[in-house]
Parts: structure tokens; C-alpha cells; sequence
């Protein structure tokens, strides 16, 4: 069915308003769903089935016509909006017109452990969106099996992260538990041994040995204050990244990048 341009849904529209809404995590929870923009959000959400609502400017239904069709094929409600409409429920500063409305698709860490994971990261207390959304990206490409937020985390589903995945939140398990303690718990029930990147670990990554030949799961830290004593002190290894300039550290992002790399390297010679 064509789009209507002529009669497009406002700022005003309730389903404009609603979809807005969604901005907002008390929202999110209430309605049980999401808000997902851009193109390579919006081609995940609608290609693996999570989209239920596309919203599209005019502009944007020619730019993303492909992803319009398959919204089409894929049975989602697809609504045509006014420029401003996009603004009302963009996030970005710049606003790509096309938006989708998305079930949620965070897995529980129990259905995570059943898969038999033999690379996990776990964000414990990351706050920032864009690391969030980055170290989901990254945990993709180096073929990790999940990723987990554990504690007083940013939610996986807000537009910033879901914007920094672009798309790969919509293809990688992602998960979210507030008990950072009973995460750890469940990752060595499952024979994953748990690594924490610290300044002073006792295992250096540039000769890590034969410590990330088996089950890894990664614990990085909160961007400011990095893992607590306690988590450090519970993890099996505590690990350091070599770094060979004046640079005092490095972004949690690239650290984590470093950490997935060599891990799935090493795995992947196994």
C-alpha cells in the first residue's frame, strides 16, 4: 500500500506522540518497546522481525525505499510523517526521517549461559551510550556470542545505544541484569573464566599464555572508576593493556576492542 504524503501524521499525531514517548525509559518499560533510528537501525529492526511501526518523511521513503519495501513484506505498520514529526521523535542532531518502533530484544542472562557461550562481554556499571553501543558493535564483529550489562547500567534499548549499535543490537544477544554478583555467579557456573582489565593486572594481554585459550568472559568497567575492588577480587584473572606511549589509558571502548580481539584471535586458533 503507497504512502499518503498528503495526509502524513504530525508532531501531534497520538501514534507521532506515543512512538516519542518511547525516548524516555519509564516509557520504554511501560509500553514494552523501543524506538530505533537510522537507516542501519531501522534495516535490522525490520529485517530480524523486531519492528512492529516504521515511521518515514518523504524525503526518507525515497533515500530508504528498500527498507520501506521490506517493512512492507514484513507486515509492519508503516506511517508517512511530516518533517517535523521526525524531529519530535528524532535523537540525533540530525535527523535521517526513518524511524522504527521495535519489540524488545534483550535476552535474559540464564537463556544466554543455555547457548554454551564461549566469548561474552559484560559492562559492569558503563554508562556512557556511545561506549555501550560501541562495545556491542565490536563484541559482533569479533564474533563474540553476548554481551552483558550488569549493575546500574545505560539501558541497551535507549536511542543513543541503539543508535551506536548501528543495527547490531538487533543480531547479537544482548542482556541486562542489575546484579552484578549473580552475573558473575551464572558466567562461572557455565565454565567461563572471568577476566577484569585493571592498570595492575597480574596478566599482561601482550603475553596473556594460555590464559584466554578456554571460555572468556571479559568484565569491563564503569567509564570514570573502572571495576570495584570486590569485582576485581572475584574475577579470575585481573588483566593489563600494555600501552607503549605517554597515554595514561585508553577510552573503555578501545580498551574493550583490544581485550574481544586478542580473545577471538586466540579462540579462533583453537
Amino acid at each position: 500500500m503507497p504512502l499518503d504524503f498528503q495526509q502524513p501524521f504530525t508532531e501531534r499525531t497520538p501514534r507521532v506522540v506515543n512512538a516519542g514517548k518511547l525516548k524516555r525509559a519509564q516509557a520504554r518499560r511501560k509500553a514494552k518497546a523501543f524506538l530505533a533510528e537510522g537507516e542501519n537501525a531501522v534495516e535490522a529492526a525490520v529485517a530480524t522481525g523486531a519492528a512492529t511501526d516504521l515511521f518515514v518523511t518523504e524525503d526518507a521513503a525515497e533515500r530508504f525505499e528498500e527498507i520501506v519495501r521490506a517493512a512492507g513484506y514484513m507486515d509492519v505498520y508503516t506511517h508517512a510523517i511530516t518533517d517535523k514529526a521526525a524531529d519530535a521523535l528524532a535523537d540525533a542532531v540530525t535527523s535521517t526521517g526513518i524511524f522504527a518502533v521495535c519489540r524488545p530484544v534483550l535476552w535474559t542472562v540464564p537463556k544466554i549461559m543455555k547457548g554454551r557461550p564461549k566469548l561474552v562481554a559484560v559492562c559492569v556499571e558503563t554508562n556512557d551510550p556511545g561506549n555501550a553501543g560501541t562495545i556491542i558493535r565490536i563484541a559482533d564483529a569479533v564474533g563474540a556470542d553476548a554481551v552483558i550489562f550488569a549493575g546500574d547500567t545505560v539501558d541497551p534499548e535507549s536511542p543513543k545505544v541503539v543508535r551506536s549499535t548501528a543495527g547490531t543490537l538487533f543480531h547479537i544477544p544482548v542482556a541486562r541484569d542489575r546484579d552484578v554478583r549473580r552475573v558473575i555467579g551464572q558466567l562461572e557456573d557455565t565454565g567461563l573464566s572471568t577476566f577484569a582489565t585493571t592498570m595492575n593486572g597480574e596478566v599482561n594481554l601482550a603475553a596473556p599464555g594460555e590464559a584466554l585459550a578456554q571460555p572468556t568472559a571479559w568484565l569491563f568497567g564503569n567509564e570514570a572508576h573502572g571495576l570495584s575492588d570486590d569485582i576485581l577480587a572475584a574475577a579470575d584473572h585481573r588483566v593489563s593493556i600494555p600501552i607503549q606511549g605517554s597515554a595514561e589509558s585508553l577510552n573503555l571502548a578501545t580498551a574493550a576492542s583490544i581485550c574481544l580481539w586478542e580473545s577471538s584471535k586466540t579462540l579462533s586458533e583453537e
